[in-house]
């Protein structure tokens, strides 16, 4: 028995020392191909473990960067030796940034669990000395062939359909495909939806490797944007090309004939080099069909889709001059936010009011939601009224049908309300009442001492004040009312003067996100708010708004190059913290949000109205 307790204690202490000398083996470090950078400059940061076993490494959580901007990782990479029968292997997570400060940094601690055990790589101290102000770009080598970086890195554009009727959902979705090592892409063009009404769908803010086949080859492949097209008008319409630039990580070859050089061009020695690849989608092309004329109802009025309709009255019964609510609402899949709300047939003796419209409208993969519009009527004549029932027509595309629904007709007991009793006998009050016995006065014929008074004494100079002053008031508020009515008969002018109030708001929201630590709702505010004053400022439709086009514009306004040079910079940033939002922290937000208040006062006191 003692024997037996022995040699179990000799094999627990031999497993012990195996586990610990294995566990010894198990290495976390960090490391970087440099320690002082310039400013804008782009180095690489790796975090390696190596062991025996890497499969059952998990939960790798990134360090900190603070101070720097992550443009691409983490990219994996593996790698497995076999030595005199013993098994080595390891696992690389890369990462490729820019300083952006200049000052000393450090990078933080990496970790990741094997088998329960959790390991922490030690903290990297960087240096950050004055650099170029630009992130370094490097010519293109001879060896590098953009004919060959096009096979490997290309943008696709698909549609869901080729072919769909008027007002019918086209959903476009844009995907980057790459068997490359690629940085942060920078967006050279958006796409133009001439002759669609767009709305963009929800995608992540940056972006998400998938493994896909394409033409039988294996992809990463990354979703850029996906977007609900709906036509408004019919033939051949085209979508054009979604343009990027993309830096492209190669292997640099020298040039020079030195032995040692032809040795250090081996792959595992190369250097890389950045350069920078123009990728461009295909243009897709849509037929669109005009809806059928065969079986159209006369109520429909261009709706599209799978709808559905609803209508209800608060009260059936009531006085006159009391307000009645009738609640009409659209729902189901389709362009929601351009659905006309049925109008109301009423019957002689109602006054109605415009309606109050809501809309709750969600964007994933069919856009879809409800429209409610809330008619105010208000009852003028006592009596029992009947309102013809309501009615709403739409074109369904799946079964390619026309369908009509209807309310039930309403019933309303309209009852004489008191202000209408009161109003019968008013006009007299007590006093009238008591006069009525003696509204004859006999004239007195009693002796006047009477005096002759002197004319010009008569109308005092306050008299014609009075009177003149009322007809300046009034040839002055007949001026205004002609301006206001032409501005608002001129909805581009409307949209030319309130273009600066409205892009101020837009600011103001930016900057209450930025104080509640909302990064990406910042930049989406700050985008939307010069996207929209562009567009108002410089009569541009929405669907055909390129960045090329607005500062050509800006040119034709007699803008200066300089002024155009900071709107061209302020449109890069906001589009490309898209694709990067960990690249944007706090305090380049805040000076981000005060140049663009800045770029847009400048721009309103530089930009000329052309003739309306």
């Amino acid at each position: 028995m003692k024997r037996t307790c022995f040699i179990n204690i000799l094999l627990f202490t031999f497993f012990v020392i195996l586990g610990s000398g294995e566990l010894s083996a198990q290495q976390f470090k960090a490391s970087v191909d440099k320690t002082t950078v310039g400013q804008n400059e782009r180095f690489q940061v790796y975090f390696e473990f190596s062991g025996s076993d890497i499969n059952s490494l998990s939960n790798f959580r990134n360090p900190s960067f603070n101070g720097f901007k992550v443009l691409s990782g983490p990219n994996q990479s593996t790698n497995m030796q076999i030595i005199n029968g013993q098994v080595s292997a390891s696992l690389t997570y890369t990462y490729v940034v820019a300083a952006t400060e200049i000052g000393e940094f450090t990078i933080g601690s990496a970790s990741i669990e094997s088998k329960g055990t959790e390991y922490k790589t030690d903290p990297i101290k960087i240096k950050v000395v004055q650099g170029t102000t630009q992130p370094q770009q490097q010519s293109t080598d001879e060896s590098v062939s953009f004919e060959e970086i096009a096979k490997n890195l290309f943008i696709r554009a698909e549609a869901d359909k080729n072919t769909a009727y008027k007002g019918e959902q086209v959903t476009v979705t844009y995907k980057l495909f790459s068997a490359l090592n690629i940085s942060s892409p920078q967006i050279t063009k958006l796409p133009q939806y001439k002759g669609f009404w767009a709305e963009e769908l929800e995608s992540v803010n940056n972006l998400q490797w998938q493994i896909e086949m394409y033409n039988g080859r294996r992809y990463r492949v990354a979703l850029l944007k996906r977007v609900a097209l709906f036509p408004t008008q019919s033939g051949e319409l085209s979508v054009t090309p979604f343009e990027l630039t993309i830096p492209v990580i190669v292997q640099r070859k020298r040039q020079s004939r030195d032995i040692f050089d032809e040795f250090f061009n081996d792959s595992f020695f190369g250097r890389r080099q950045s350069v920078d690849f123009p990728a461009e989608s295909n243009t897709l092309k849509i037929n669109v069909r005009e809806l059928p004329e065969d079986g159209k109802p006369e109520s429909f009025n261009g709706a599209v889709g799978d709808l559905d309709f609803s209508a209800k009255l608060d009260k059936t019964e009531g006085s006159t001059n009391e307000p009645i609510t009738i609640t009409v609402s659209l729902s189901g899949k389709g362009n929601i936010k351009l659905l006309d709300v049925p109008k109301l047939n009423l019957p002689p003796g109602f006054e109605q009011y415009e309606p109050k419209t809501t809309e709750n409208i969600t964007r994933k993969n069919i856009v879809s939601g409800i429209k409610t519009a809330e008619y105010l009527i208000v009852p003028r004549v006592p009596g029992t009224k009947q309102i013809p029932s309501i009615e709403f027509s739409y074109f369904n595309p799946a079964t390619k049908k026309y369908i009509t629904k209807r309310s039930s007709p309403y019933t309303l007991n309209i009852r004489r309300g008191e202000s209408d009793i009161q109003s019968s006998v008013s006009g007299f009050s007590k006093e009238d009442i008591k006069l009525l016995s003696e509204d004859v006065r006999f004239i007195k014929t009693s002796d006047f001492n009477l005096q002759k008074i002197d004319k010009t004494r008569l109308v005092k100079s306050w008299f014609w004040i009075s009177l003149v002053i009322p007809f300046i008031a009034f040839i002055g508020f007949i001026g205004l009312k002609k301006r206001q009515d032409k501005i608002s008969g001129n909805i581009q002018l409307l949209k030319y003067q309130k273009a600066e109030k409205i892009a101020r708001s837009r600011l103001k929201s930016a900057k209450k996100a930025l104080e509640a630590g909302d990064i990406a709702k910042f930049h989406a505010e700050i985008s939307v708010a010069i996207y929209g004053y562009l567009e108002d400022k410089l009569n541009l439709e929405k669907a055909e708004f390129t960045t090329e086009k607005a500062l050509r514009e800006l040119k034709n306004r007699n803008v200066n190059d300089e002024l155009i040079h900071k709107v061209r910079s302020t449109l890069d940033k906001c589009e490309f913290i898209r694709f990067a939002p960990q690249m944007s922290n706090k305090t380049e937000s805040g000076e981000l949000h005060e140049s663009t208040v800045k770029l847009i006062v400048e721009l309103e006191n530089s930009i000329l109205l052309r003739k309306i």
